[in-house]
């Protein structure tokens, strides 16, 4: 993989869906911009909010890490 530019948590906050247009996740220490999924409008998708890493979420949520394959990485958390 590229190198990617790292990302404080933070950084990832601010991209929210709120404060900034972009709405971005971490998961394993990835960054992903999910701004264009229909299920992260507002920056909420169920119980689970952008800007965050939702590593530990995941654990108990109805789908794997394979949700994120359909998603870019862009960038990694610091």
């Amino acid at each position: 993989m590229e190198n990617l530019p790292e990302y404080t948590k933070s950084q990832l906050a601010l991209r929210n869906g709120q404060d900034k247009p972009q709405i971005w996740v971490a998961y394993l220490g990835d960054i992903y911009d999910v701004s264009e999924s229909r299920l992260w409008r507002n920056g909420k998708h169920y119980e689970h909010w952008a800007g965050q890493d939702l590593t530990d979420e995941l654990k108990d949520a109805p789908h794997n890490q394979k949700v994120f394959e359909k998603f870019k990485v862009i960038g990694k958390l610091k």
